[in-house]
């Protein structure tokens, strides 16, 4: 007799909760047997929970899974056909990381860009001279008031 696991020595096993396991279970992915109200999975069920798992990680969708799943199931071994499909799936894997790689490059350097000019507009704030600063927090409206009396007691005094 082949063994047999129960869910929560599955959930263990995979370090997963009996509610992902009952989740997969529901989406056709795995296909326990019952002894009374207890689910009894396979090694068959446990290989298939494993590369669900690993799919998952590979970024194919359930669906995709499944389908992979029911190639294997119809021949009971394999075919040209599933290895086509799983062919095809990582080319457009691989596709998507890809561009998402192309993406986060391109993000890096508009965030870097922006750093620049923000450390520059820094710098340049912090050379100015006070007088100058003061004249810049009252046309961009960041004063607090109490600028505005030291620029008229500074025009005052430059009178």
């Amino acid at each position: 007799m082949s063994r047999t696991y129960s869910i929560s020595e599955l959930a263990s096993e995979f370090d997963l909760t009996t509610r992902s396991i009952r989740f997969y279970e529901d989406q056709e992915l795995l296909h326990p047997t019952r002894r009374g109200q207890t689910r009894v999975y396979s090694s068959k069920d446990r290989v298939r929970l494993k590369l669900t798992i690993r799919g998952k990680r590979l970024g194919f969708s359930l669906a995709e899974i499944r389908e992979l799943f029911e190639l294997w199931d119809e021949t009971r071994s394999g075919s040209k056909k599933q290895l086509h499909l799983m062919l095809s799936k990582i080319a457009e894997r691989r596709a998507v990381l890809d561009q998402q790689m192309k993406d986060i490059t391109m993000v890096q350097l508009e965030l870097e860009s922006a750093e620049i000019r923000c450390r520059q507009a820094l710098e340049e704030l912090n050379e100015k001279g006070p007088h100058e600063k003061q004249y810049e927090e009252e046309r961009s409206g960041t004063s607090d008031g109490s600028s505005e009396k030291n620029a008229t007691s500074s025009s005052a005094t430059m009178h």
